[in-house]
């Protein structure tokens, strides 16, 4: 039986997460034990940064908040390289705010390329590390 593409993502993310987790917990002090997650749909790119337990959202940031529309201008501009860079900046920005400097970065089985790439290079150079 063949995976649909959502099955395959899924099952890409489970080994990520499965890898974080194992660094977090050999080495708690230096990651910090936060994880910054990507999730995005056809409109829209979300990020979030959950504490190690995957218990807590700590801060978050998507193309649906009314402060990201405004800058985008037009709606159903959330979708492109863009607006995942206004949220790599705004995430970042969310997370020093809320203490955190240092997370490990969970694409959530999706490709580093295009979108998932540029919100990952805009919080880098917002300040934040992984």
């Amino acid at each position: 039986m063949s995976l649909t593409k959502k099955d395959q993502r899924l099952r890409r993310a489970r080994q990520t997460r499965v890898r974080i987790a194992t660094n977090i917990a050999a080495k708690p002090a230096t990651e910090g034990g936060a994880r910054l997650t990507v999730f995005r749909s056809n409109l829209h790119i979300y990020a979030s940064v959950v504490s190690a337990d995957g218990g807590t959202v700590l801060a978050s940031a998507s193309t649906a908040e009314k402060e990201v529309r405004s800058q985008l201008g037009a709606p159903g501009k959330g979708g492109n390289s863009e607006a995942a860079s206004i949220i790599g900046k705004r995430i970042a920005e969310k997370a020093r705010a809320a203490g955190i400097s240092q997370v490990a970065f969970d694409r959530a089985g999706y490709a580093y390329h295009g979108r998932v790439k540029a919100l990952a290079e805009a919080a880098r150079e917002a300040g934040l590390k992984f």
